[in-house]
């Protein structure tokens, strides 16, 4: 039987899962609160570069969009950390030819509702959701420009409407949901290093660039046009905070005296500075992702995390794939499909938000530490020798489709056996030998 589904939101995953829906003969309605922003520029100020990584390729190359979505990626095939005298050093993400994408995100969400109109998803705009009725299996939205309202009906509701998400806070409201919000003690600003002559990219655009500072970071991102966009991390209050940048003096003494280097490529930093809000981070964890078998979460309504592993658009995307994987095995059971995607893709949520946040410390601090390079050696040239018996953490996350849950717990255990062959005397100069190869191989 043809289904009716709503989705609420038309960001990257509603707009992937439309795809989804689409390709089952569904009749799919979008309904987002945001214009369309097909119909206009994109101004900078919170779209963080994505990195899109072999899981959010796995889903797009399943709703076969993966080909389109690559005319607009640019590979990085490693990070370069730039020190504070503006010396470069390099890490690859993994073997030769092994890339993470860097992809605008305004660009992506454009492309991705477009491709989900054509396969005949209806999209609406202006609309907020200001109520969820979940026996009735019914949304009632608000039009942001006329104030008409207007309630629909479904057989299945879908939240894809992100961080703030109204699907889940009515679950919360109605149904008592668990929410938990963790906030971090850091925030964000974004800014944006021009393209150069001709849209030259006046640094290495197969990388993602770090200026990693101890407690603090910049990053940046190459753009299809020549710009990067970049983005600094930093407390939000104390020392080097964004609570003591509000003079042009203070601004651009802090970019001249920490990040050398980058002051001179962005001529009109004092100006972007003022213009681009300074955005909070935190962790969303709720439970469960669904009613019944007639509504449910994914992405950023279910889990939105932090961007330090470049996987919340990966991690929504996987949840689009999985859930379609689901509704194969269950047939019309929907009840038992939601049930089993809230069980299993739950613990992969919460491992997305552990990874995220522990790899905020490496890239802000151990991305400068020779010592924690060599480690990544090391890894790199044990796992290539025994891929059977090693993967990285950084690859499992990127380059499989190794549970986010399963690739946390190994994370935790290979960092312990690590730190003993680190502590082996001389360990800079014996690397390289069969002797600690070995070593490892004992320990594994």
């Amino acid at each position: 039987m043809k289904k009716d589904i709503t989705i609420v939101g038309a960001g990257l995953v509603g707009s992937l899962c439309a795809l989804y829906m689409t390709k089952r003969g569904y009749k799919v309605n979008i309904f987002e609160r945001r214009k369309d922003l097909r119909s206009e520029i994109i101004s900078a100020g919170k779209s963080i570069n994505l990195a899109l990584s072999e899981r959010g390729w796995a889903a797009l190359k399943k709703a076969n969009v993966h080909d389109e979505v690559m005319k607009i990626a640019i590979p990085m095939y490693k990070r370069i950390m730039h020190d504070t005298k503006g010396n470069l050093s390099e890490q690859a993400y993994g073997n030769p030819g092994q890339a993470i994408y860097s992809v605008s995100r305004a660009e992506l969400n454009s492309l991705m509702m477009e491709l989900a109109e054509k396969k005949g998803a209806k999209l609406e705009f202006n609309q907020f959701c200001t109520d969820v009725d979940f026996d009735a299996k019914s949304v009632t939205f608000e039009n942001t420009i006329t104030k008409e309202i207007n309630t629909i009906n479904s057989d299945i509701i879908i939240g894809a409407d992100g961080a703030l998400s109204e699907v889940r806070n009515k679950m919360i409201q109605k149904l008592e949901h668990d929410f938990k919000l963790i906030k971090i003690e850091h925030s964000y600003k974004e800014l944006l290093i021009p393209a150069g002559v001709n849209g030259a990219h006046l640094i290495d655009k197969n990388a993602l660039h770090i200026w990693p500072r101890g407690e603090f970071m910049l990053i940046a991102l190459a753009n299809l046009d020549g710009s990067f966009t970049c983005t600094l991390f930093a407390p939000t209050v104390g020392k080097d905070s964004f609570e003591n940048l509000n003079t042009k003096e203070e601004v651009e003494s802090y970019f001249n005296t920490i990040f050398p280097d980058f002051s001179p490529l962005v001529p009109d930093l004092f100006q972007q500075w003022e213009n681009n809000p300074t955005s909070s981070l935190g962790v969303i964890r709720t439970y469960p992702w669904n009613v019944r078998g007639e509504t449910i979460l994914i992405g950023d309504a279910a889990h939105a995390t932090v961007p330090f592993y470049g996987q919340g658009m990966n991690a929504g995307f996987e949840d689009c794939r999985i859930l379609d994987e689901l509704l194969d095995k269950h047939k019309d059971d929907l009840k038992s499909c939601f049930d089993e995607y809230t069980r299993v893709r739950k613990p992969n949520g919460d491992g997305v938000q552990d990874l995220s946040i522990q790899n905020y410390v490496v890239m802000r601090d151990k991305t400068a530490d020779p010592l924690f390079l060599l480690q990544k050696k090391i890894e790199q040239k044990f796992a290539n020798l025994y891929p059977d018996k090693w993967v990285p953490l950084y690859s499992m996350v990127s380059f499989t489709n190794t549970p986010y849950s399963e690739a946390w717990e190994i994370g935790i255990k290979q960092e312990k056996l690590m730190q003993s062959i680190m502590s082996i005397p001389d360990i800079e100069k014996i690397w390289r030998s069969d002797k600690i190869m070995q070593k490892i191989h004992s320990l594994v």
